[in-house]
């Protein structure tokens, strides 16, 4: 699905961040990236999503040259990105209006596949239908961020990147949409890949976790947690030896 081959990249006058970096994610997986501060979790997502281009190396979905972002790759930030003149109906069917608008031609945008999930479906689904003609300024930060996820959803990405998306949410929120974007991603054969700062996020939502060194990151240190995503693998064990094993590594008490 996604090959990363001899990854170089730095910013103008820095150092490299990446170095002959290989990486391989299959269809379907869901992983987490994690790592300190300044590691290059962000960067690394933003060559993912074509908004970065390596200085050298290459990055491949399906075995195709990502030179630029691509229409069926979804992209949700901590921020939300939502247009606070539109209401909630709006801002989430705003993917849907942009492809629509550019017509599918299959490179520059996607093709519509035969079963269309419509924007109602999704808000539906996230629980947030009943707020269809509010404003962002009337709902809350939890509220605001599955906008976006149905505005993501909604144009039916079989790969999502996740910038540290839930970490200005309260703890109850933040397990409430951790447990329903990992469950709809799993349902929809999605790949989901997010960057996170927590220990317990990255082992609670990936089943696959990509730990970051300080850079020059040269090879990927790689966790399987093959048991996440499953009913109460919070209060198991296995999720506190993942844990256990991933603060050795990083150093953290």
């Amino acid at each position: 699905m996604l090959q990363v081959e001899q990854l170089w990249f730095s910013y103008p006058h820095g150092k490299p961040i990446f170095q002959g970096f290989d990486w391989k994610v299959k269809r379907g997986e869901t992983w987490s990236i994690l790592g300190s501060s300044g590691c290059g979790k962000t960067t690394l997502l933003y060559l993912l999503a074509g908004l970065r281009q390596p200085t050298s190396g290459r990055v491949l979905i399906d075995g195709q040259l990502l030179i630029r972002p691509r229409p069926q790759t979804g992209l949700i930030l901590q921020d939300y990105g939502l247009l606070p003149w539109a209401t909630v109906r709006h801002n989430a069917s705003l993917g849907l209006m942009v492809r629509d608008f550019y017509g599918s031609d299959g490179t520059h945008a996607p093709v519509r596949k035969e079963h269309v999930l419509g924007t109602d479906y999704w808000l539906e689904r996230l629980g947030i239908n009943s707020l269809t003609d509010k404003y962002p300024s009337q709902i809350s930060g939890g509220q605001r961020q599955r906008v976006a996820i149905a505005r993501t959803l909604a144009v039916q990405p079989d790969v999502l990147l996740m910038d540290e998306p839930f970490s200005s949410l309260d703890a109850a929120t933040r397990e409430d949409l951790q447990s329903l974007v990992s469950g709809l991603c799993v349902e929809h054969g999605i790949t989901m890949i997010i960057v996170t700062h927590s220990i317990e996020e990255a082992a609670l939502l990936g089943q696959n976790i990509l730990l970051l060194n300080d850079p020059p990151n040269n090879a990927p240190s790689i966790f399987s947690n093959t048991q996440a995503g499953e009913p109460e693998y919070e209060s198991s064990s296995a999720y506190q030896d993942i844990c256990q094993r991933l603060r050795e590594k990083m150093g953290v008490q």
